[in-house]
């Protein structure tokens, strides 16, 4: 009896020394682990710096919405490794009685639109957004608007856009877009801070671009006819106005002209407004 007692309690003493040694083996992997996890890029981004939470305001359209959740996101992924993705809110705005509100506009009356843009920010801001997105090119208009009702920095998509037609070379650009986008100075005025001229189509070919932008890109229409009426006027331009490239100047006309469409250069200006913004999410630039 009593050996076998003396033997249970070697055989306990020993099982105790094998879970501990384990437990220490497995604690000191943990460590290890969780050091490896420390030095991956997007731990050292975030240790580096706090990210910036993007807010857009988007649904202006939705089509060209899809498109910036998409780049923002690979954006980061990219950038960042892994399953990394975007830091950011979006609010998406009615659009079928926002389009009531841009035809009132038109007309000279932007108080509801201006209210309806002023609200979706202010609602970012207090879902935690620590800076503006303004998913639309004619709506960056309103920027200074946003930046002084909300007390948050929108990040300008004309001021993007800019420094990308500078970094490339380009000094002459044809501007497509809404034909508000087209006609009035906001966007203008800025591309010309970069040292850029501007032309623009003429007016019949204006009014062709607004109609195709919100009778059928806006409904996510991608029509092959209207494909070949923009590269005409795209050439025309680049022919009779000397465009050594094109700012494609509304946030859907991506979803129609891609660079293998036209001969200069094409400034996608949705691409980089979700590439800028994610700099400046990540890097605070």
């Amino acid at each position: 009896m009593k050996t076998t007692l003396t033997r249970c309690c070697s055989f306990m003493v020993l099982l105790m020394m094998i879970v501990s040694g384990f437990s220490a083996a497995y604690a000191q992997d943990v460590q290890k682990n969780g050091s490896e996890k420390q030095n991956t890029p997007a731990a050292t981004a975030a240790e580096k710096r706090p990210i910036k939470t993007i807010g857009v305001i988007g649904g202006v359209s939705w089509a060209s919405s899809i498109e910036y959740y998409r780049i923002m996101n690979e954006q980061v992924r990219d950038r960042l490794g892994g399953v990394s993705s975007a830091q950011l809110l979006m609010y998406s705005i009615e659009f079928g009685e926002f389009s009531k509100q841009e035809k009132l506009a038109d007309k000279g009356d932007w108080t509801l639109m201006t209210k309806t843009i002023v609200d979706a920010a202010q609602r970012l801001k207090r879902g935690g957004a620590d800076f503006i997105v303004i998913a639309s090119n004619t709506l960056n208009s309103l920027a200074g608007t946003v930046e002084q009702q909300v007390g948050l920095p929108v990040l300008h998509i004309a001021d993007a856009t800019g420094k990308a037609v500078a970094k490339k070379g380009v000094r002459t650009v044809a501007l497509l877009g809404t034909t508000y986008t087209m006609e009035q100075p906001f966007y203008r005025d800025r591309l010309t801070r970069y040292g850029i001229k501007v032309v623009i189509p003429s007016k019949k070919e204006r009014d062709y671009i607004n109609t195709v932008i919100f009778d059928e890109l806006c409904a996510n229409k991608v029509q092959r006819e209207s494909r070949e009426g923009f590269k005409k006027i795209i050439d025309r331009l680049r022919k009779e106005e000397g465009a050594e490239g094109v700012v494609l100047g509304c946030t859907e006309i991506p979803l129609l002209i891609k660079q293998e469409d036209v001969s200069i250069p094409v400034f996608d200006t949705t691409q980089i407004h979700s590439e800028a913004a994610v700099e400046y999410s990540l890097n605070g630039e």
